[in-house]
């Protein structure tokens, strides 16, 4: 029985927000701990009759962090609709946007969200346990940090005319070719960017070697793992098949991303609107699995970049050539990926194609009613799964985010750190941030991942302007 119950809220340093309950015995010890999602988006639903070709600019308005994945899954899905393929030039712009936003997601999550713990340290006063109390500390390295970020940003800024919610995929390929001036400005700053990644690597891999016993136990549990791979099993972040993989680094599955729904299943509790996802064949909750950076290099065979490459084989040895299973691993799997993205950036611009104005597929084209797309959005996989009418509207859409597909992780992460660190009644500070920074290790997109299945409780409440009650309607 529940004696104590402690909770945190709101949830720091992630987007979105979520509160965390801990429930205690009466011997002060952790019976059950929870991770909350109680926020509400509801896009699915008001997508429906919405032009598909509108998707790639209306679902990456769910979330103001991470919209060129939801920008670029949507414009695939409108390709399988209108039953095109994008010209190689295309395929290689978009490419290129989808790695400038892993650098400024992966960057701004280790240095400005994880990298205050780490630096800091967890037991750290939290009125300077922030980003601020890091630029203090290191400034050099947050000036650096900054200029990673704006790095990625200004890529997507000078191929999509915006640096959040950019207006550049289309279906059938995108709105403009690159200019030389951008492509010769992007490739200027990539050897710099690369430093400040290897920075951050060293950064990390210290702090591991002096922690190695809290980085391998610290919300270290054997689980599936889910990630896409291209033809040789190398990591693939635009395009490629799905793998899933078991604890031990077995195989259990690869798929084309159209046929997910014969793989992948949707589990609900009551006390959160984040969905459950979980491998069909081996059921609720066995076939629970992880995804994002931890995730993708657990199921992938190699990285087809050098520094990468190199930095993954350690990565590797950690596991003992199995997967890694400690949480705070995902922020060693970030940075690797991080260095992929920035060599990446350097070889798409290589390309002599990437300079051709052959943009868009205008036709021939075979429409369908029904368009599905997987991409690798920093967080983890990401599905969009549109169904339209005879009028080319949305009739159904079903997005399946990175965060649901880690929310059983999530919550299993919290209740192992909360067990392993939690003693009641009296709980310091430094013992409630680590189950937080349990969370952060996912860095979740709590915007992007909110669900509802069935009735919701509606209050609508009309105010004049003398600030009085005029009116209550609820159903």
């Amino acid at each position: 029985m529940t004696a104590q119950k402690i909770t945190i809220e709101p949830v720091t340093r992630i987007e979105g927000h979520a509160r965390i309950t801990i429930h205690l015995e009466d011997s002060g010890a952790v019976e059950r701990a929870y991770l909350h999602v109680d926020e509400f988006r509801g896009l699915e639903k008001f997508s429906e009759g919405r032009p598909y070709f509108e998707m790639p600019q209306i679902t990456q308005r769910i979330c103001g962090i991470c919209p060129v994945s939801h920008h670029l899954a949507s414009a695939k899905s409108c390709d399988a609709i209108m039953g095109v393929e994008p010209p190689r030039p295309a395929v290689l712009l978009r490419e290129l946007l989808h790695m400038a936003q892993f650098v400024q997601s992966h960057g701004m999550h280790f240095f400005y969200l994880a990298g205050p713990d780490l630096v800091l340290g967890f037991d750290a006063d939290p009125a300077v346990r922030n980003v601020f109390g890091l630029i203090e500390a290191d400034p050099q390295l947050a000036l650096k940090a900054v200029g990673l970020r704006r790095f990625g940003q200004q890529i997507i800024e000078r191929l999509g005319g915006k640096r959040v919610h950019p207006n550049f995929a289309v279906p059938g390929g995108v709105s403009a070719p690159l200019t030389s001036q951008d492509r010769n400005a992007i490739a200027g700053e990539i050897e710099t960017q690369i430093g400040v990644a290897l920075e951050g690597v060293g950064l990390l891999t210290a702090w591991v070697e002096k922690n190695r016993d809290l980085a391998l136990r610290f919300a270290a549990f054997p689980s599936n793992y889910m990630g896409m791979v291209d033809a040789a099993g190398q990591l693939a972040l635009y395009d490629g098949e799905i793998r899933i993989c078991d604890h031990a680094g077995r195989r259990l599955e690869q798929f084309h991303p159209r046929d997910y729904l014969v793989h992948v299943a949707e589990h609900v509790e009551p006390w959160s609107f984040l969905k459950f996802p979980y491998y069909r064949k081996q059921g609720w909750p066995e076939g629970a699995y992880r995804v994002g950076p931890l995730g993708r290099l657990n199921v992938i065979d190699a990285i087809p970049t050098p520094l990468a490459q190199e930095e993954f084989q350690r990565f590797r040895q950690m596991g003992g050539g199995r997967p890694v299973e400690g949480s705070l691993f995902y922020h060693y799997a970030r940075l690797i990926e991080l260095i992929y993205a920035l060599e990446r950036i350097d070889r798409l611009l290589c390309d002599p194609e990437i300079m051709s104005t052959d943009t868009r597929t205008v036709g021939p084209a075979r429409p369908s009613r029904h368009g599905i797309a997987a991409i690798e959005a920093p967080r983890g996989t990401l599905l969009h799964d549109y169904r339209v009418d005879a009028n080319g509207l949305i009739a159904r859409a079903n997005l399946i985010v990175a965060t649901g597909h880690n929310n059983w992780a999530m919550n299993r992460a919290v209740e192992s750190v909360a067990k392993a660190f939690v003693h009641g009644p009296v709980v310091p500070e430094g013992m409630l941030n680590r189950v937080e920074a349990a969370v952060r290790c996912y860095d979740p997109c709590l915007s992007c991942s909110t669900h509802a299945i069935g009735r919701m409780p509606l209050t609508l409440t009309l105010i004049g302007a003398d600030g009085r009650v005029q009116a209550r309607l609820a159903r």
